[in-house]
């Protein structure tokens, strides 16, 4: 039977990869610490972004879909939902809310998971919004040729409730006693969370809220402003290697969770960086160009934009200047176009390149600052799952968190 005791990480050997994103998150929070103080407008302006490409990507990574328009609308209630998937989105986007509002009164236990699990099925005609499952579940993965097979077997539907109940009573107690970094923590607890799979349905995005949750009682609330599903479903395909490099032995208590941790601390890591390439872009002392400011409709309205939207929002740049820009976005795969004739309009395709852009569009000496940060190779360097290098090991937590002290001053 599988037992958790999140205590126990503290003892853990970690090897130099993973407890240097550690470290290298630590130095990134301390500067949205400084953004926050210095120009909280600006930080506040990508909440809303955030909230629309969180909720598109968590859903679209379960094949829960709509058009970009269509989910901007429900994201802003300016509309009601019409199918099921507008359903499902339209309670992602409640129990979000919820947690940015309130995170900090709401615990990780039991009776408040399920209460989330209602509220993000409450659209919905289901009934089963808010129970744990009544009926064992199977993860299936489709391998190369197309052919479906079960991956994880998670525990059965009559052990998953006092599994949840165990799980919540050591995560809350680690925390409590901050025995270790609650990353490594709270990361854990949600592989488990997936893991056990305690629902009929609904249990991808609801470790993705439970993620995000975490991270923003913890302090790390870089979710807020950079949507951390986004990313992970710009590499879906590391998030589910992780996920089954992880998985092996995890009945028997023989697996291990750092596939899966690596591949969450990559992820925030480049949520930070990504807030810095943002935040330098709002701030800069200089006018933007005309080029960046094209390029950042994008950014701020996901969805379809025609050249006649860009007019509309920057009526001062020439129609040449707008079809130049348009095509350097088009061939860096920022964006991509859709339509003909009237109908033709862009949409973005691919976030990293566009902040690629806007960095190529800021002077010199500002660009300099955020040169390693656009595209993050570190997700791809990092989030091998199958290469587990026990190579330069800290003896324990506490000898690292000493290093880490003396450095960064945390």
């Amino acid at each position: 039977m599988r037992t958790f005791n999140y205590s126990a990480i503290k003892e853990q050997k970690w090897d130099l990869d993973v407890l240097g994103l550690i470290a290298a998150i630590y130095k990134e929070a301390g500067k949205q610490e400084l953004y926050l103080r210095q120009r909280p407008e600006e930080l506040e302006k990508l909440v809303e972004i955030a909230k629309i490409q969180s909720t598109e990507a968590s859903n679209a990574i379960e094949g829960i879909v709509t058009t970009s328009a269509r989910i901007r609308q429900l994201v802003e209630e300016k509309t009601t939902p019409r199918n099921r998937d507008e359903q499902e989105i339209a309670g992602y986007r409640d129990v979000l809310a919820t947690i940015h509002e309130s995170h900090d009164y709401i615990p990780p236990k039991p009776t408040v998971i399920l209460q989330l699990h209602r509220d993000l099925m409450v659209h919905t005609a289901i009934s089963y919004g808010g129970h744990w499952k009544d009926s064992d579940n199977e993860i299936i993965s489709i391998d190369d040729q197309g052919n479906r097979f079960v991956r994880f077997r998670p525990p059965s539907a009559l052990a998953t409730p006092g599994l949840i109940e165990e799980a919540c009573r050591s995560l809350n107690d680690a925390l409590s006693r901050q025995v270790c970094d609650p990353l490594l923590i709270s990361f854990r607890f949600i592989f488990d969370f997936v893991s056990i799979h305690p629902f009929n349905d609904g249990n991808g995005r609801m470790s993705r809220l439970l993620t995000t949750l975490l991270l923003e009682k913890t302090g790390y609330d870089v979710a807020r402003y950079i949507s951390i599903e986004r990313l992970i479903e710009d590499n879906k395909a590391l998030y589910y290697n992780a996920l089954a490099a992880s998985s092996t032995g995890w009945n028997e208590n023989q697996n291990t969770e750092v596939p899966f941790i690596r591949f969450m601390l990559g992820t925030t890591l480049a949520a930070y960086r990504q807030l810095e390439q943002r935040t330098l872009i709002e701030s800069s002392t200089r006018p933007m160009s005309k080029q960046a400011r094209i390029a950042v409709l994008f950014q701020q309205r996901p969805g379809v934009i025609k050249k006649s939207d860009i007019r509309s929002n920057c009526p001062d740049i020439s129609e040449v200047t707008v079809k130049r820009t348009l095509g350097q976005l088009v061939s860096c795969s920022a964006i991509e176009k859709t339509g003909a004739g009237r109908s033709t309009g862009y949409i973005l395709k691919d976030v990293h390149a566009l902040e690629l852009f806007l960095q190529s569009t800021i002077p010199d000496s500002e660009a300099a600052i955020t040169k390693e940060a656009p595209k993050d190779k570190l997700l791809e360097r990092i989030n091998h799952a199958e290469d587990e290098s026990r190579e330069e090991l800290y003896e324990d937590y506490d000898s690292f968190s000493r290093d880490i002290k003396m450095k960064y001053g945390v």
